[in-house]
C-alpha cells in the first residue's frame, strides 16, 4: 500500500508538471533571497501529490516545499518536492522533476524521482534495490577522482565563504576534472545512482532535495555521507554522493586536504 501510494502520488505530481511546462502563462513569483523561485505549478503539484497520499494515509506526517510542515504523531514521514529544478522549469529546461522520499522511524523507506518530461522514472525501497523504468540501476566503476565526471550545485548564499563551493569548485576544474550544474540536486543524485556521474556533492541543501535521492544511491551500490564522512542524514546541509571506490578522496578533496 505504501509503494502503491507513492508510485500513484508521484505520478500525479508528475502529470501536472507535465502539464504546466512551457505554458507562456505561467506565474512565478520568488521566495525569499534571490532566484528562489515558485511557479503555479509547483503549488499544484503538491496539491495533487498530497491529495493521493492524504486519500490513502491522512494521518501520516508530511513535510513539503512549499506548504511545510503537516505534522501528526504517526511514524511515517512523506518528505515531499513537488517540482525539483523549479529554476530549469521555469524556464522550459527539461531537466526537472518530482521527488518524494517516505521515512518511517527515521529511516529512509523508498524514494521516488521522475522527469516525465525526459520519461524516466526511478525508484528505490530500502534493501531492495534501486531502479529507472523497472530496470536495475547500479552505479559506475571509476577509481579515481581525476578521472571521474561530477556534478554539483550553488547555493545562493555564503558563496565566498572559506572552502566553500566557490573554493570547492575551482580546486575541481582547476585540476582539469569535469564538473556539471545541472540545476536539480534529485536528479543529480539518480544519475550517480545509474552510474551517469561518478560523484555529486552539495554544501546546502534541504530534505525534500536528498530524501529520495540519496537512497537511490545507496540501493545502487554507491555511498552517501556529510562532508565529514558521517552517515548522510537529510537534515543536514552538506551532502557527497558517490560510486563508493572514489569517496574517501573525494572528501579530501572536498575538505581541501590535497593539492590535486
Amino acid at each position: 500500500m505504501i509503494k502503491e501510494t507513492l508510485l500513484n502520488a508521484t505520478n500525479a505530481g508528475a502529470a501536472v508538471l507535465k502539464s504546466f511546462f512551457n505554458r507562456k502563462d505561467l506565474s512565478i513569483s520568488n521566495k525569499e533571497g534571490i532566484n528562489n523561485l515558485v511557479t503555479e505549478a509547483d503549488h499544484a503539484a503538491e496539491k495533487a501529490i498530497i491529495e493521493v497520499i492524504r486519500a490513502a494515509f491522512p494521518d501520516h506526517y508530511l513535510l513539503t516545499e512549499e506548504s511545510g510542515e503537516h505534522a501528526t504523531g504517526s511514524n511515517f514521514k512523506w518528505i515531499i518536492d513537488p517540482i525539483d529544478g523549479t529554476v530549469n522549469f521555469a524556464n522550459g529546461i527539461p531537466i526537472c522533476c518530482v521527488s518524494i522520499g517516505v521515512e518511517k522511524d527515521g529511516k529512509m523507506l523508498m524514494g521516488a524521482v521522475y522527469n516525465p518530461l525526459m520519461g524516466e522514472f526511478f525508484f528505490a525501497e530500502a534493501g531492495k534495490g534501486a531502479f529507472l523504468n523497472d530496470a536495475p540501476i547500479a552505479v559506475s566503476n571509476k577509481r579515481e577522482v581525476i578521472s571521474s565526471c561530477l556534478v554539483t550545485g550553488f547555493p545562493y548564499t555564503y558563496l565566498d565563504s572559506p572552502n566553500g563551493p566557490l573554493d570547492c569548485f575551482e580546486r575541481f576544474i582547476r585540476s582539469g576534472v569535469p564538473v556539471r550544474r545541472l540545476g536539480s540536486a534529485a536528479i543529480d543524485l539518480c544519475w550517480v545512482a545509474s552510474g551517469r556521474f561518478d560523484g555529486f556533492y552539495e554544501h546546502l541543501l534541504q530534505p525534500w532535495d536528498s530524501s529520495a535521492g540519496f537512497l537511490m544511491v545507496l540501493e545502487a551500490g554507491g555511498n552517501v555521507t556529510d562532508f565529514k564522512g558521517a552517515p548522510y542524514s537529510p537534515y543536514q546541509p552538506h551532502l557527497l554522493a558517490t560510486n563508493g571506490h572514489i569517496h574517501t578522496e573525494m572528501l579530501r578533496w572536498i575538505n581541501g586536504e590535497t593539492e590535486k
